[in-house]
């Protein structure tokens, strides 16, 4: 099953590249920004309960195509590159095993626990 998830997770982060590259931006922007979504880490300078909540924000699928989806309304590139970065930056992620985050630390998350 993993291998299916993984497989899954690769097929939208190339959807995030192709989505990238309708965008008028050059691509060094993607590499830059691809990890920056990650600076939410931060929140756990705060406790779990607050770093889990703001990594959760920043990785969320769902929050990242409502992004998009209001830069394309609006007409709005930089807001769809927003939402196209926390988009590829989640299914990297994903690949890799980190998921979205439990209150209870970093390493708990809902594909599993980190580092078994």
């Amino acid at each position: 099953m993993k291998t299916i998830i993984k497989l899954e997770e690769a097929a939208l982060f190339i959807l995030g590249i192709f989505l990238f590259n309708r965008l008028n931006f050059d691509w060094w922007w993607f590499l830059v920004l691809i990890l920056a979504p990650d600076l939410s880490m931060l929140g756990y300078l705060f406790g779990n309960k607050s770093g889990a909540f703001f990594y959760n924000i920043f990785h969320h699928k769902g929050i990242s195509l409502l992004i998009y989806a209001l830069g394309c309304y609006l007409s709005i590139e930089i807001i769809q590159l927003a939402g196209i970065i926390l988009f590829s930056h989640s299914a990297m992620d994903r690949i890799f095993g980190y998921g979205l985050k439990y209150e209870k630390g970093f390493k708990y998350t809902h594909l599993g626990e980190i580092g078994k």
